[in-house]
This record gives C-alpha cells, sequence and structure tokens, in this order.
C-alpha cells in the first residue's frame, strides 16, 4: 500500500499513527467488543471518549474553566446562523470580510439582524488581510467576527483585529491547533475538525460561559441553541460520535509530539521550504501578500490556465493529490496541515523544481 501525499484543503490529511490506532480497534474497541462507530453515546465507555477528548484540548489550548466547549453537528456553516442566534441581542454584528467564508457568514448573519462590512480585502481579490487596528466598531455591535486563517486565499491574521472591548468571534477551521493561542481574547472560537483535526462532521465550538443564554432570538430551534448543548455536555441528542473519538485520538497526538508550541515550529519550517521556493521560482508565485502568509494554505500559480492544469495533472501522477486550487480563483494550493509531513512538502518542493526545468 502506497500512500500518497495529501494537500486537500479539507477533508484533509490525519496522522497515520492515528489512523492505524483506529484500524486496530475498528472491530473491538478495548475489549467492548464492539466498534465505537456501534457504540451508545450513553456508554461508559463513550463517555470516557469525550470526556477526554474535551480535557486533553483544554490542557492543549490551554482553555480557562469559564469557556465552554461545545463538540456540535453542522460544520462551521451552520455556526454562520447559530452565532447571530445566539449572540445578537442588540441586533448589530461587525463583520471583516476577508474572503469566501467571512463573506458567506455575513450573508447568513443578515437573516437576524443588522451587519456592518467595517473592513474588506475583496479590492485586491483577498489577497492580504486589513488593517484592523481602528475599526469603526458599531456602539451597539453584540460581537465583532473574522475567519482568521483563509483557506481559499491563504491569508492568516498574525495580529488579532481591536475589537474596543466587543467580543471577537472567530472561525479558525483551517488553522485549528497549528499554534498556540490566547483564549481569552475572544468570545467564540469555532472550527469545522475536517481540516486539522478529524473527519467531516464535528464543529467545535469553544465559548466564554456568559455569552451563553436561555435569551436567544425568536424562532432558534432547540438544536441551535448553544446552552442546550452546554447544559447537556454536547450530548443533548446523538453527537457525531466517531468523528469525536478520532478527533479525540489527534488531541493525543498533538500531546505527544510536544503541543502547540512544537507544532507551531513545524508548520513554520514546512511553511518556509514552500514559500522560500516560490519566492525564488521564475514559474511559479504565491499570491498572497507575504505579512499575511497562511502557515496551512499556500496558494500559487504559474499565470497560465494550461500551465496550472498540465502542472496538477501531472503532480497527481507523482503521487501529490489535491493540489487544483479553488474553483474561485483557479491555479494551485497546497494544504499543508499538522499531519502533513515535512517530507511531504520537500517533495512538493522537489517535483515542482523539476517541473519548471521541464517545461521553462
Amino acid at each position: 500500500m502506497k500512500r500518497v501525499y495529501n494537500f486537500s484543503a479539507g477533508p484533509a490529511v490525519l496522522p497515520e499513527e492515528v489512523l492505524r490506532e483506529a484500524a486496530d480497534e475498528m472491530l473491538d474497541y478495548r475489549g467492548t467488543g464492539m466498534s465505537v462507530m456501534e457504540m451508545s453515546h450513553r456508554s461508559k465507555a463513550f463517555e470516557t471518549i469525550i470526556t477526554e477528548a474535551e480535557q486533553d484540548l483544554r490542557e492543549l489550548m490551554n482553555i480557562p474553566d469559564n469557556y465552554k466547549v461545545l463538540f456540535l453537528q453542522g460544520g462551521a456553516s451552520q455556526q454562520f446562523a447559530m452565532i447571530p442566534m445566539n449572540l445578537m441581542k442588540n441586533k448589530v454584528a461587525d463583520y471583516i470580510i476577508t474572503g469566501q467564508w467571512a463573506k458567506k457568514a455575513a450573508a447568513e448573519a443578515e437573516k437576524y439582524g443588522k451587519v456592518n462590512r467595517i473592513a474588506s480585502s475583496a479590492d485586491k481579490t483577498f489577497s492580504y488581510i486589513p488593517d484592523c487596528t481602528d475599526l469603526p466598531i458599531d456602539a451597539d455591535a453584540d460581537y465583532v467576527y473574522i475567519c482568521e486563517n483563509n483557506t481559499i486565499y491563504g491569508t492568516k491574521y498574525h495580529k488579532l483585529p481591536d475589537t474596543k472591548g466587543k467580543p471577537l468571534v472567530a472561525d479558525v477551521s483551517s488553522c485549528f491547533l497549528s499554534e498556540p493561542v490566547n483564549v481569552t481574547k475572544y468570545g467564540v472560537i469555532y472550527g469545522g475538525v475536517q481540516k486539522n483535526i478529524g473527519p467531516a462532521g464535528v464543529v467545535i465550538v469553544i465559548i466564554r460561559e456568559d455569552l451563553i443564554t436561555e435569551d436567544v432570538l425568536f424562532g432558534t430551534p432547540t438544536m441551535l441553541q448553544y446552552k442546550i448543548h452546554a447544559d447537556a455536555k454536547s450530548l443533548y441528542n446523538t453527537p457525531p460520535a466517531y468523528g469525536i473519538y478520532i478527533c479525540g485520538k489527534v488531541f493525543k497526538w498533538l500531546k505527544n509530539m510536544g503541543g502547540l508550541e512544537v507544532m507551531k515550529v513545524r508548520n513554520e519550517k514546512k511553511a518556509k521550504l514552500l514559500y522560500d521556493y516560490l519566492d525564488e521560482s521564475k514559474m511559479f508565485h504565491g499570491t498572497v501578500e507575504k505579512k499575511d502568509r497562511s502557515l496551512m494554505n499556500v496558494p500559487f500559480v504559474t499565470g497560465n490556465e494550461e500551465m496550472d492544469a498540465k502542472f496538477v495533472k501531472a503532480a497527481k501522477e507523482a503521487g501529490l493529490e489535491n493540489l487544483k486550487g479553488h474553483r474561485t480563483v483557479g491555479g494551485m494550493r497546497a494544504s499543508i496541515y499538522n499531519a502533513m509531513p515535512y517530507e511531504g512538502v520537500e517533495a512538493l518542493v522537489a517535483f515542482m523544481k523539476k517541473f519548471e526545468e521541464e517545461n521553462q
């Protein structure tokens, strides 16, 4: 069996050790005589799985006690509605638009209240992060919303916006657990797990307790109320049990690797290798302003659509999968999440060099 180097933006590469461990436990999870897929979410065994997963995540991210950790369904996209339904007390929110996902989140929030788009990088195809040092924050805004790492465009906030005391809500789907974060700077920090943590179907929401109330917008479904899930410890209904089990394994893998400080160093090393080559290459070039580059998603182009397509095809034949850019921007994109080994990026850069020589 030859595994490829998978540069997919999500669902994405998972640590091989985690997959092997899950395979070993597939038919019999620790003497229970059944798979976690078949297990009651009310069982003692599953209670241990979800409790340990939360505990390990709290340790990894140093999550304070006044924040709840929720394992929910519906992906990040469902949070686009859940956030305004639960947080829009004044029916006003400020959104910073740095790509497709922040744009979609703002459009969804408009169904529930007034949305101010207080900064945007749309003028240059989202190739940078706007200056967020002195934003026109609305006095009535219930929160300020960002997408912290923009999977499609390859940008990342390296400094969080000054929200002037308003709660910051951040979608961290594609940079989750890639480096240490100060959770206290956020009101809500959330992300779909299928990029850096686990299989699709789980979204993790880390939310400050004072933002969890019964006072939600009229008509908010029971299933979309944070308080319901917080009170039931993420077990109000049958959760995505197998997905949570894999997330828990990834948390343990991260702890064994040395935690988020170590991951940051590893990720910086991988990204540097690729960006350094893009900066010197005559054929390929990156599309993002250097100061705002993501460590996780690296978009690049040749400037010629036919050449881009030829490269993607040849790369696939060489065992380098899913390098085609998002349909809205074209070109190529290498997603180099935590589980992508350094050797994978080395193989990509070596292939790009060879391709460049052969196609001058």
